[in-house]
């Protein structure tokens, strides 16, 4: 599946618009430590983690449409109290030859 945050595909055509998918990762929890560089690695860990998951999702969203390809992605991040992690990705489901 191709996915990208352009609105077409060089190279392509796209023959069918399915809709907007979005995928949204579950609320990821991370924990501190008192060393800044060690925080920093496992906030970053939290944050990759959060939006392999929702990628997931939107890939999964979209094969069920049928799709091979989704356009105009739009990623999200938002923390709540600095220890939880949501992001949510959104675009729309294609079809391309």
């Amino acid at each position: 599946m191709i996915l990208t945050t352009t609105h077409n595909i060089e190279g392509h055509k796209i023959t069918d618009y399915l809709g907007i998918v979005t995928g949204v990762s579950s609320n990821i929890k991370t924990s501190f430590s008192f060393k800044t560089e060690k925080t920093m690695h496992i906030i970053s860990e939290a944050i990759n983690k959060a939006k392999e998951e929702a990628f997931q999702k939107l890939k999964a969203n979209a094969n069920q449409l049928k799709a091979n390809a989704v356009v105009g992605i739009n990623v999200d991040m938002e923390t709540e109290g600095g220890a939880y992690f949501f992001i949510s990705v959104t675009g729309t489901a294609v079809k391309v030859e």
